[in-house]
């Protein structure tokens, strides 16, 4: 997703925020590296729109306390496979 950089960062921010996705899944979504989205949903979107700046970084800090959940359950299935 080329263009407007601003955009770019109030459209992640957005998908962020309805399907409390994380950096990883909404860089997959819009075709970007996850440099870009957290350049974006960071820096870019505090400048543009703060308040969404302020729901996306509440995702995105809910996201990190709970990675290591996601973590083991990852791992779980893929020694269950076998």
């Amino acid at each position: 997703m080329k263009g407007n950089p601003e955009e770019r960062a109030a459209a992640l921010g957005a998908y962020i925020l309805q399907h409390s996705a994380t950096v990883r899944s909404a860089a997959l979504a819009f075709g970007i590296s996850k440099s870009t989205v957290h350049k974006d949903v960071t820096y870019r979107l505090k400048r543009y729109n703060p308040a969404l700046y302020r729901q996306v970084q509440q995702v995105l800090q809910r996201n990190k306390a709970e990675r290591h959940l996601r973590g083991g359950a990852a791992t779980r299935e893929k020694y269950r496979g076998h």
